[in-house]
């Protein structure tokens, strides 16, 4: 018989806590389910699982294919695959007949929602309030008072909204277009709405407003900063970059290197869908055959200040045309910014964060393994790393490689066969003479 627990004594630590449940840690709650040699938590601040719920527009799909879900391509044989939802929601043959390879945006939502709640290592309407190390251990401590021990976290708290410089303080209803739906009916009771950004966000936004300009009779404008609105590149080689022989190379690079090649390869996951950006063209096209369509789409313009004005309720835009080197300005009642989201380091790290290893920036120093902290095997990283993994850090298809490679960490073997080659193009100088 096993003897009662001592309730004086705290209760055995957890292998792991994973803090934050995005896609990337959900995908590692997937993956850590079934292993009876791993004891893992993860906490969760909100009610339930929510991705980006602000921009369920209709028809919005994922930029990635469905084999890009939360294990697939670590373990194809999981029960918490995308076509195994399917099954048991009873749509697989209707996805098998619509021939896309891409989910909606709200149906991935709802599968990450599915999994979730087949999951016991998930506590939600959590929130963390600080890190400690005590004896060995990370002591998470969250808002409600309740205390967990583990020997290891991983971090998945994402990255919030972000929203430029010139906008701080500005007051009035401005929105991040994180928000959007649940402002859009408010908006389009406007004279005029000006949406600023050039991502894949903004441009679903832009299409969406255009569909109804003439319902609602407002004016449209779209100011980006980009020198044109950029495609997603995804052509096949390209992909290849989302491989770990590039993460092998471009952490490898020097920093200074690597920094330089952040900002030079956004276009390669920050970009907007073809197909999106020649119906916008369609959509414009067809609405003039009647008379000029009451929208502007300005390129190459920056955002350098904004004042709200309440008595009109009136944004005053300063923008600058940067090539031209030529200032202007815009006034408009409805604000959108599609301006993109910025990790933040977690305020409840600060007690640990002598244990963090830091860049010449600032920015954690991501090994290769995905650790940040001195040990090198304590504290795990879930995207905010492409200033060490390149483009491969916010890719929903390298969220499972990621995993598999933390948990061969946390469990001392390869429980689920990490990719080491898969790239026909080789990306380093070769040693020695090419023959």
């Amino acid at each position: 018989m096993t003897a009662p627990a001592d309730p004086h004594q705290p209760p055995a630590p957890y292998d792991f806590i994973g803090i934050g449940l995005g896609p990337f840690n959900l995908g590692l709650a997937c993956l850590t389910e079934p292993l009876d040699e791993l004891n893992g938590l993860f906490l969760e601040s909100k009610p339930d699982f929510e991705w980006h719920s602000g921009m369920f527009l209709e028809g919005a799909h994922l930029q990635t294919p469905f084999m890009s879900d939360l294990v697939t391509l670590a373990d194809p044989t999981s029960p918490y695959s995308f076509l195994n939802y399917l099954k048991e929601s009873g749509r697989l043959y209707s996805f098998y007949i619509r021939e896309n390879f891409y989910p909606l945006r709200t149906e991935y939502n709802d599968y990450c929602r599915w999994a979730a709640a087949r999951l016991s290592s998930i506590r939600f309407s959590t929130t963390v309030d600080e890190v400690t190390y005590e004896d060995d251990l990370y002591v998470v401590r969250t808002t409600d008072g309740d205390l967990f021990r583990a020997r290891r976290l991983v971090l998945g708290t994402g990255t919030p909204p972000h929203l430029p410089a010139a906008c701080d303080g500005l007051g009035g209803d401005a929105i991040h277009n994180s928000r959007y739906l649940q402002s859009k009916a408010q908006l389009q009771k406007k004279e005029s709405i000006t949406l600023v950004g050039s991502g894949q966000s903004a441009a679903e936004i832009y299409y969406d407003l255009l569909s109804e300009i003439d319902v609602h009779g407002y004016r449209l404008n779209w100011v980006t900063r980009s020198p044109r609105f950029f495609p997603l590149e995804y052509t096949k080689l390209t992909l290849e970059m989302t491989s770990p022989e590039y993460i092998d190379y471009f952490h490898a690079l020097p920093e200074a290197t690597r920094y330089r090649l952040e900002t030079a390869q956004k276009g390669l996951f920050k970009g907007i869908d073809g197909e999106l950006i020649n119906a916008i063209f369609d959509l414009l096209y067809q609405k003039n055959l009647t008379g000029p369509v009451q929208t502007r789409l300005l390129t190459n313009t920056a955002l350098t200040e904004a004042t709200y004005d309440s008595e009109s309720r009136t944004y005053t835009l300063g923008l600058r045309q940067e090539e031209q080197e030529k200032d202007f300005r815009l006034r408009t009642q409805g604000l959108i910014l599609a301006t993109g989201y910025r990790y933040q380091v977690p305020e409840f790290l600060a007690p640990v964060r002598d244990r963090i290893r830091w860049d010449g920036r600032g920015r954690y120093d991501v090994a290769r393994n995905y650790s940040i902290d001195t040990t090198g095997s304590g504290i795990y990283l879930q995207n905010a790393s492409v200033h060490t993994h390149s483009i491969t850090s916010p890719d929903l298809g390298m969220g499972a490689y990621r995993n598999a490679s933390i948990v061969r960490e946390l469990a001392g073997r390869e429980v689920y066969p990490v990719e080491k080659s898969i790239a026909f193009q080789e990306f380093a100088a070769p040693e020695g003479v090419l023959i």
